[in-house]
């Protein structure tokens, strides 16, 4: 029960609109009074103070730089409009009679609950009650476990692909489901110890059948704050297996932060736990000892949006063993830029160095890597003006490292739910043909 509701979908459907009703009908009651100037003045003095009070905060949310992007104007607006309610109703707790103070007391409950549901809506990405709240609900998932082969490597050879793409040898049984599944699955941290929730897993159609093939893997990390939620590529990937026999790859959303209010930029330290390893190393061990995936690094790819996009870019630079392909939406240029100073003080000791080591173009350059055979995809809104420098920076470092690579600028998103469709649409746009999933095109 208190599952079903932690479920309860909040940026559509009949939740925010019964609130936003609901919201609307107690501030006509609210201003409804006989029209005297006293009455007048003292709910326009309860607007306008509400409406001060917005645009203080809205200041000092971007002088302090609260959620890492700029506020938009459809978000500043649901704050003031908010703010401005709320005041109506504070005056209404004077000089009225006792039903009144009750609607002006439910009514501050409704208009908070309305602001916040209006903003969340128009960000997208809190789509339950749940995620709203940094709330992992379990939904464990049966995965499609291969069967060990004894008489070879229980890993595979990691240098070997398939001696022809899946789109030329697949033919889908007429008992494959028609979308994907979705599900949460705990991965043991052995080597990291890292403290994770719970990672969502994207299973596509092929996937699910008896005899399924061995499919291309993405290990996906969201952003901060984010819940490793798989809906997002889901929706895409469910769109592209439609087109191509049901065949994606398999997607583990995996947990970098380990909560939603931290952020161990994607390193391993004493602090905040070995970020690093546990995604490099436990979410690696666990998808080749229990998921039907390709092992070479042409078939796997790291990807994240925002925070995670960061991390992605690092990764793929850091271990091209593993990686072959990088989808970076809307990422950092690095983790931990939007705090620096603090990030080197309390997360490396004050070793400056140690910190400028660990970003990614910085590992580009070093080349102690080689890169035979990356592919990259850079993506981001294009109206994001904090994130699209940092993508065009990190794309230019990664072309200049010797990955092919792509940058792509979506039009008209921002830094919210249009960026991240947009660039899972343009990143598996390019990653279809590159994966075997579909025939190359032009």
């Amino acid at each position: 029960m208190f599952d079903a509701l932690l479920d309860t979908r909040i940026i559509d459907g009949p939740v925010p609109w019964t609130v936003w009703v609901l919201a609307a009908v107690a501030l006509v009651y609210l201003l409804a009074r006989p029209p005297r100037i006293r009455w007048v003045l003292t709910a326009l003095i309860g607007l306008l103070a509400g409406a001060l009070v917005a645009f203080a905060t809205i200041w000092a949310v971007e002088a302090l730089n609260v959620f890492g992007v700029p506020l938009t104007v459809q978000t500043d607006a649901w704050v003031v409009a908010t703010f401005a309610a709320i005041g109506l109703a504070v005056v209404n707790l004077w000089r009225s009679r006792w039903w009144r103070k009750v609607v002006a007391v439910v009514g501050i409950l409704l208009f908070a609950a309305a602001g916040t549901l209006g903003v969340n809506a128009y960000f997208g990405l809190n789509p339950t009650l749940a995620s709203l709240f940094g709330i992992t609900v379990e939904h464990p998932i049966d995965i499609n476990k291969p069967t060990p082969d004894p008489s070879g490597d229980p890993d595979g050879d990691p240098d070997a692909g398939p001696a022809k793409p899946l789109y030329e040898t697949w033919q889908p049984p007429a008992d494959m489901p028609a979308t994907g599944k979705q599900g949460t699955q705990v991965i043991p941290a052995t080597s990291s110890g890292f403290s994770s929730r719970p990672a969502g897993i994207y299973l596509p159609p092929a996937a699910q059948v008896e005899n399924a093939p061995d499919l291309p893997l993405m290990i996906l990390m969201m952003g901060q704050p984010g819940n490793p939620d798989p809906q997002y590529v889901a929706q895409v990937l469910d769109e592209y297996a439609a087109k191509n026999n049901g065949l994606a790859p398999i997607v583990i959303v995996a947990d970098q932060l380990g909560a939603e209010d931290i952020d161990p930029v994607c390193a391993d330290t004493d602090k905040l736990g070995n970020a690093e390893s546990f995604i490099t190393d436990d979410v690696v061990a666990w998808a080749r000892a229990n998921l039907r995936i390709l092992q070479d690094p042409a078939h796997w790819t790291i990807a994240g949006y925002s925070n995670g996009g960061g991390c992605a870019f690092k990764y793929g630079a850091k271990y091209p063993e593993l990686f072959g392909n990088v989808l970076d939406i809307s990422g950092e240029l690095y983790p931990g830029s939007e705090e620096p100073d603090e990030v080197i003080a309390n997360l490396f000791g004050g070793d400056a160095a140690a910190f400028e080591a660990q970003k990614p173009v910085a590992i580009l350059e070093s080349q102690a890597h080689p890169y035979p055979d990356t592919t990259a995809i850079f993506t981001v809104g294009g109206n994001d003006p904090t994130f699209e420098p940092e993508a065009e920076a990190a794309s230019q470092a990664a072309q200049a490292a010797g990955w092919a690579t792509t940058y792509y600028v979506i039009p008209g998103a921002g830094h919210v739910a249009d960026a991240l469709q947009g660039g899972f649409e343009k990143g598996f746009e390019i990653l279809y043909p590159r994966l075997g999933l579909s025939a190359p095109t032009g």
